[in-house]
């Protein structure tokens, strides 16, 4: 190690040469020669770097914080047009399922008036259709009684007619007759 920290030291600015040389004599030291460490080179360029970095890092940090200040509040603009759509979607969607169900009710009011007027008129055509029904039936079987009756006494002229000349005498056919006649008469 010791050849090394030599060779550093001939090769090494002074001051790191230095440091070499106390490191070998046992001890740790600085050199405090301005001129020898190059100290006011070294402010110099500081000074001049600040000096006009200052401007430059000024101008740059100004527009890096108007940027930011811009982009966050153009974002706080585009929250709040966010937040207003949300706002006003979120009414229309409400609105929409009030319509919703408004229509749904009606719907159903609806159907259950119509299935009622259906039931009804159901009700009604059954009742109109046993009226008729049972108009028709007396009808027809006042037809077909109105019918039999006519057999009914025409057979029995045919049988009496048939029968009662050879049983009866003139004056009894007579009596038959008007007797018959009196019970069509009534019926």
């Amino acid at each position: 190690m010791e050849m090394y920290l030599r060779l550093a030291s001939g090769v090494l600015h002074p001051l790191l040469g230095e440091a070499v040389a106390e490191a070998e004599g046992g001890g740790f030291g600085l050199n405090f020669d301005i001129l020898e460490t190059n100290l006011i080179n070294l402010s110099i360029v500081i000074a001049i770097v600040v000096y006009f970095g200052r401007g430059f890092l000024g101008k740059a940090l100004t527009e890096r914080r108007t940027a930011i200040e811009t982009a966050i509040s153009e974002a706080e603009a585009r929250r709040k047009t966010a937040a207003a759509k949300l706002a006003e979607q979120q009414q229309k969607l409400a609105q929409a399922q009030q319509e919703a169900a408004k229509i749904r009710s009606d719907a159903e009011a609806a159907a259950k008036k119509s299935s009622d007027e259906i039931l009804a008129k159901a009700e009604q055509d059954i009742i109109r259709m046993r009226e008729t029904a049972a108009a028709d039936i007396s009808s027809e079987q006042e037809r077909i009684i109105n019918e039999l009756r006519q057999r009914v006494a025409n057979m029995a002229l045919q049988r009496a007619e048939g029968e009662l000349p050879g049983r009866l005498n003139d004056e009894s056919q007579q009596r038959l007759v008007d007797r018959s006649i009196a019970l069509l008469s009534e019926g």
